[in-house]
This record gives structure tokens, sequence and C-alpha cells, in this order.
């Protein structure tokens, strides 16, 4: 957008629905599945830095291959559903939980 362009000054704001999926078009249904997957995969990515665990050892932990590791660190959310992201989080000794996430 060419910054002489009149929207740069347009200040108003537009409140948010508390799921930034819901926001961008996904019916509720989706937005609620979308913020499942995104908040296991930032824990997970979280969980792997805070360990200091290598792809190789988080891996081994979550018993999948080294390749998926990297996909989950490089936020390849396409690639895991969230029953997959949940056995990795319970592999992982996280007890994950689902409440209020309308």
């Amino acid at each position: 957008m060419d910054r002489t362009d009149p929207r740069w000054n347009d200040t108003r704001v537009t409140p948010g629905s508390g799921n930034v999926f819901v926001d961008l078009g996904f019916s509720p249904a989706e937005a609620v599945v979308l913020a499942v997957r995104t908040e296991l995969m930032v824990r997970l990515k979280k969980l792997i830095e805070e360990r200091r665990w290598t792809q190789a050892k988080a891996a081994r932990i979550f018993g999948i291959a080294q390749s998926r590791v990297s996909d989950l660190k490089r936020g390849k959310y396409d690639r895991f559903s969230a029953g997959m992201l949940l056995t990795l989080a319970v592999r992982a000794g996280l007890h994950p939980r689902i409440k209020g996430v309308a």
C-alpha cells in the first residue's frame, strides 16, 4: 500500500471476537479447532526450546520422525491434527485441558 493512501491514516479500531480465526471469517466450529491446534503447537515448540531438546531427542520423546519435529518447529500447522498435537503433548508429559475456547 502506498504511504499516500488515506488508509494509512485510518485510526479506527474494530474490536476482536476473542478468536482471531473467527475474525478472519472461519466458522465458529472451525475457528475453535484452529485455535486449539495453534495453542498446542506454540506450547510444544516452547517446550522443546525450554528443555533444549534437539529435534532428534524431541522425535524420540514424541514418537515421531525428526522431520515431523521440524514441521512442528516451523509452524506447519496443516500437517498436524488437533488429535495428533494432543497426543504429542501427553507424550511430552504435559496435561492439556480444553476449556472455554469458544
